[in-house]
């Protein structure tokens, strides 16, 4: 009886459409008081899962029917709740009718709800490798991506590193709203970091953001071949305020208590779980 209690807390919209009575019945639920008990269960689950609705914001709202789309794969809902996009993207200052640079959008698993929030009233530009932004041509055709456009920069994966190369970098705008940088910013030595840091600057309107999210190592810890895929975030801080960025506001959405900073964060023992820390930057008015 249990499990399918839960189950059923788990479908909001058969929470909110389903009449008791029958659902009872076709379940062979039998007894009155069985019954009423039940049915107390649904009005308060219902009044529950409503109110949660009635506080989300329309853009929080919209987020959560992007993530129901049918271009979504299972893998990619499979992340939903260690990535939160509802919340990360609220906290990030996301407004529906921006102009936003997605650094790096690898396989596209924020593209794939940015797209549709921005498509009658903002804009999507993906910086990325010229051959690589190829193999979102499936998915860029599809509907709800009208207004992403692809951003080709010169970009190389540096095997003896471990990282990439950024070659010469423009956005070739300077009027966006945001640039996300998603756990990608570990994936570039100084130089190239002082270079990103420095376009995302010049891209961005007076008062634009610049938000970085990524893997967390210690503070002051030397890198190592384990802990490359980390970033300090005081380091992190210290190099997007010398492009002349402020720090708006930090996050510990992505805080995990059980990550303990000190393995790859690809291992089965930390990969999907690892902790990350959230940085809003703002450019100067």
């Amino acid at each position: 009886m249990t499990k399918i209690i839960y189950q059923l807390l788990l479908k909001e919209k058969l929470l909110l459409s389903v009449h008791i009575d029958e659902y009872l019945d076709q379940n062979n639920f039998k007894g009155n008081q069985m019954k009423n008990r039940l049915s107390q269960f649904f009005v308060i689950t219902t009044l529950l899962t409503t109110n949660a609705y009635a506080e989300m914001t329309p853009l929080q709202i919209n987020i959560k029917e992007v993530m129901q789309m049918e271009h979504r794969t299972d893998e990619d809902k499979k992340r939903d709740r260690n990535r939160s996009p509802i919340h990360a993207l609220s906290f990030f200052g996301l407004e529906q009718n921006m102009k936003v640079i997605e650094f790096a959008p690898g396989g596209g698993w924020y593209t794939k709800i940015l797209a549709p929030l921005l498509e009658k009233e903002g804009e999507l530009h993906l910086a990325y490798k010229s051959e690589w932004l190829d193999n979102l041509d499936k998915l860029l055709a599809k509907k709800g991506f009208q207004s992403t456009t692809k951003l080709p920069i010169e970009l190389e994966w540096n095997n003896s590193e471990f990282k990439y190369d950024l070659g010469k970098l423009s956005f070739k705008m300077n009027d966006a709203d945001m640039v996300l940088n998603i756990r990608e910013y570990h994936n570039f030595n100084l130089t190239d970091k002082a270079k990103l840091n420095n376009e995302a600057f010049n891209a961005l309107k007076p008062g634009g953001t610049y938000v970085i999210v990524d893997h967390t190592r210690r503070h002051m810890e030397k890198e190592t071949r384990e802990l490359a895929r980390r970033e300090d975030p005081v380091k992190v801080i210290l190099e997007v305020q010398a492009a002349g960025f402020i720090l708006e506001k930090s996050s510990d959405m992505f805080f995990r208590p059980d990550d303990e900073l000190r393995y790859e964060v690809g291992r089965k023992t930390v990969t999907g779980n690892t902790d990350r820390f959230t940085l809003v930057f703002r450019k100067p008015k």
